[in-house]
């Protein structure tokens, strides 16, 4: 059984909570950051995304069911710490191999546990997600607010080449292979391949720092750029290859981070929100279809574009095609002249809700009307 001891967690403007070492025992600092997801926390915890990211679990009681071995959306735990309210004592599911407080102590994800999150929560919303320590070797205030203070914030931050695949792989289709995509991994889930390969599409996995050159190695029939963590108005790189793409008209798909990415290569602002999107319960609209959908989100930042009218950008008209109804936050675009679209959100949903899974057959449509299948090969490749 685990050792628990005392533990405190410090936010960036003074305020205190004191609970129970859970998981790794030491010292974290991050981005205080709350999730509303009552399911999901394995998904959540292996997300590239949450780099550097101190989570707060909404739902009063986590772990449940365990942790398994098919569930992690990477290769390990990515939150910088966790915070919940009542971890279970132990898990019950048929698909758990074991405990989540043992796994998160096992990948040194520093935790603490008995903190009221709703009080949390509401705080986090009226103030804002800002910078927080969490620890079980001093558990002095003022001393922890310190470090805190001297922790880098979110704002400016460029992380997406940390959690990047440090070399190309390639996750093959299932069944008869169809089509080809170049994917850049800013921080890319697993799941994100696996809806693709379930279409008969293989993707090729590349470094963040990619050229398009390397892309075009493969030959492509379409570009994809993946979501991620830290500050879009510090991706230069990705945004110079995202116009690179573009002007080679093949089409791309970006999702979150790679949604940031494309809006500013489109020429759009990104900002950051008060205490970001986060959970498997957020509602949008589709625009296109006027259809609202109950998503998966997880973003802090977002693109600053007109909502009701036809932008015209370098690459010709661009729309905000999906809306957020909770805020009216852009969570999508859509180039009119180019093949280009983005979402906000997650339509790979894991974990959560697969209203939006339909985004990734729109990828493949838009791939077909690009294709080349009346004889003449697509944009941005060479004859055979």
């Amino acid at each position: 059984m685990m050792v628990q001891q005392p533990a405190i967690l410090v936010l960036e403007d003074g305020r205190a909570f004191a609970g129970t070492s859970y998981g790794a025992q030491g010292e974290t600092f991050g981005e205080a950051v709350f999730t509303t997801g009552m399911t999901g926390y394995q998904e959540t915890l292996t997300d590239p995304s949450y780099h550097r990211q101190v989570v707060v679990q909404t739902a009063p009681q986590i772990g449940n069911t365990g942790v398994n071995d098919e569930d992690d959306e990477s290769g390990r735990m990515w939150v910088a710490g966790y915070v919940v309210r009542d971890p279970a004592r132990r898990p019950s599911n048929w698909r758990s191999t074991g405990d989540l407080g043992e796994r998160l102590a096992a990948e040194g994800v520093v935790g603490i546990s008995g903190v009221d999150t709703r009080a949390l929560t509401r705080h986090l919303r009226s103030r804002g997600a800002m910078r927080v320590g969490v620890s079980s070797v001093d558990l002095d205030p003022a001393s922890v607010l310190e470090r805190v203070r001297a922790a880098p914030p979110m704002l400016g931050a460029d992380l997406s080449a940390e959690v990047s695949t440090p070399q190309r792989y390639t996750v093959p289709a299932v069944g008869a292979h169809r089509y080809t995509v170049a994917a850049l991994d800013l921080g890319i889930k697993r799941n994100v391949t696996r809806r693709l390969a379930e279409r008969g599409v293989t993707t090729h996995v590349f470094p963040a720092g990619s050229a398009v050159d390397d892309l075009l190695a493969v030959s492509p029939d379409a570009v994809f750029f993946s979501p991620g963590p830290g500050d879009p108005a510090t991706a230069d790189g990705p945004v110079a290859l995202a116009r690179e793409v573009m002007s080679r008209r093949l089409p791309l798909f970006g999702i979150c981070f790679g949604s940031q990415i494309l809006g500013r290569a489109l020429g759009f602002g990104t900002y950051k929100l008060g205490f970001g999107h986060r959970g498997i319960n957020q509602p949008v609209l589709d625009r296109t279809t006027g259809k609202v959908e109950v998503t998966s989100h997880n973003h802090g930042f977002a693109v600053d574009a007109p909502r009701n009218t036809v932008i015209d950008t370098e690459f010709g008209g661009v729309e905000v095609s999906h809306v957020c109804l909770n805020d009216d936050v852009v969570e999508g675009l859509r180039a009119l002249d180019v093949p280009a679209f983005t979402v906000q959100y997650h339509p790979e949903a894991a974990a959560g809700p697969h209203d939006a899974d339909y985004l990734f057959d729109r990828f493949v449509e838009l791939v077909e009307g690009t294709s080349g299948r009346d004889g003449v090969p697509p944009a941005g490749k060479k004859d055979a």
